[in-house]
């Protein structure tokens, strides 16, 4: 078993690695800039170490990373999400400085990281995927007349995009001409690489991800499903598991898709396969991503699995400790970005000091996040605060527990998502579990609730207020 981990990432992730480090006896290490010295991961972790005053430089630099982690006696890096987790070279560089790292080969991340690729890969492997180009278009010329074969709309896509950035529809040829050069720039500007590819638009689809593990000896299992339909610009908000809209034999074949991908491209540790489903019920593979999600919560809660502590042990060598038959799900879940963000002003951020927080509770409720009162949200990093997770036997239930919860959740100082996503709970057509990606965008009018607070709200932050000016 591995002794001692670099957590080569920040804020609620770092949190949630540096718990499961806690529970199974293994030392912890946090790295922070100076805009995180009192960020909860540093004062969690057993030790810290600054990398200096930019806010992003040392969070990217595989060197200083990697350095940090062998001269504090580490033997193993835990990349989390976002910042280093999808780059091959963090990989490299650990099996170069005998470190593991906790995750797939840098050459699955490669692989994988490459849409069009990977896109490659899941033809062979007889995984569906979206009608589109061949690989990536050399000029607009090409983008055209594949957008003419596989007919409008059509999705411009960057070849190493992620996060939702580096993608256009286009519904016919002149958006195609406007968004063709855009793309390219933001691809270079985002992932520094100017190709992009084509695949067919898939009309307001639901956007289903499967959970898997495998380990390094031919073990591959899924762990059922997640709906992430309710986004925004291609940005998650809220997450399901597993989806109220598939069936049983949807759900069996969906799952059975993805361990037929991440055994296509010999993969390892805990990955996400990610689909589209369309009108009619097809799926088609959408993308790969080799790193933990930040939706993994739900999967735990219905799975009872944790994925950190799983990650780590497939990472040390030992193999998985369920067969695909002894994997049970019980109930549903649904987990709630809490962004700092106003969404009735284009949902813009809203960074700044946290006057007053308290965390929800009960039953089938678990928040994870790296906030407290006084702490000042950096304006350098995601808008995410906190994850609000709820578990419940039934939809119906999940539902109005996730209603409750968002109303005991106490967050003054910054303006939040909360009061949306308690919008959005009350509509009727998500409550019939009818929904796919143009939810958000379908219901303006989930903008049009109150700002007026509840009287408890009100005197909670008055409260807040008096003892910060008398020094208390």
């Amino acid at each position: 078993m591995l002794r001692k981990i670099l957590i080569a990432n920040r804020g609620e992730i770092a949190v949630r690695v540096i718990r499961a480090c806690a529970e199974m006896g293994i030392r912890s290490v946090a790295i922070y800039s100076e805009a995180d010295r009192h960020s909860l991961h540093v004062k969690k972790a057993d030790e810290a170490y600054s990398l200096g005053s930019d806010p992003l430089a040392g969070y990217l630099n595989v060197h200083t990373i990697v350095n940090l982690a062998v001269a504090t006696g580490c033997d193993a890096i835990h990349p989390g999400y976002g910042f280093l987790s999808e780059n091959p070279e963090l990989a490299a560089a650990c099996a170069r400085r005998g470190l593991t790292f906790i995750g797939p080969s840098a050459e699955v991340i490669a692989r994988m990281g490459d849409k069009t690729e990977a896109r490659q890969a899941m033809i062979r492997a007889g995984v569906p995927v979206t009608p589109g180009s061949d690989g990536n278009l050399a000029n607009l010329d090409e983008a055209l007349a594949c957008a003419e074969r596989v007919g409008y709309p059509v999705m411009l896509k960057a070849t190493s995009g992620g996060g939702g950035r580096g993608i256009r529809r286009c519904d016919d040829a002149e958006a195609l001409r406007h968004n063709y050069q855009r793309v390219i720039s933001e691809a270079t500007k985002a992932f520094g690489r100017a190709e992009v590819f084509m695949e067919k638009c898939v009309v307001n689809p639901r956007h289903i991800e499967v959970q898997v593990l495998a380990d390094h000896h031919g073990h591959c299992v899924h762990l059922f499903e997640r709906d992430c339909s309710i986004q925004r610009r291609n940005q998650k908000l809220i997450e399901i598991a597993p989806s109220p809209q598939l069936d049983e034999a949807e759900r069996q074949y969906v799952g059975g898709l993805a361990v037929l991908a991440a055994r296509a491209v010999g993969y390892t540790n805990a990955g996400t396969v990610e689909f589209l489903q369309d009108r009619d019920g097809r799926f088609y593979f959408m993308e790969m991503n080799t790193r933990i999600q930040v939706e993994h919560t739900i999967t735990e809660t219905i799975t009872g699995v944790d994925l950190v502590e799983e990650q780590i042990r497939i990472a040390a060598g030992l193999p998985l400790r369920f067969a695909q038959h002894e994997i049970q799900r019980r109930g549903f879940a649904i987990q709630f970005r809490v962004n700092a963000e106003d969404p009735k002003n284009n949902f813009l951020p809203s960074f700044g000091r946290i006057s007053r927080y308290y965390a929800p509770g009960g039953p089938g409720v678990r928040t994870d996040g790296a906030i407290y009162t006084g702490y000042t949200v950096p304006p350098y990093y995601d808008s995410m605060l906190a994850k609000v997770i709820v578990w419940a036997l039934s939809w119906d239930d999940v539902i109005n527990r996730g209603d409750r919860a968002l109303r005991d959740t106490g967050l003054f100082g910054v303006r939040t998502t909360i009061p949306f996503y308690q919008e959005i709970l009350r509509h009727p057509e998500f409550r019939a579990g009818r929904f796919n990606t143009s939810f958000v965008e379908s219901h303006p009018e989930l903008l049009e609730y109150s700002t007026k607070r509840r009287r408890e709200d009100v005197a909670a932050a008055l409260a807040a207020a008096i003892a910060a000016h008398a020094g208390l």
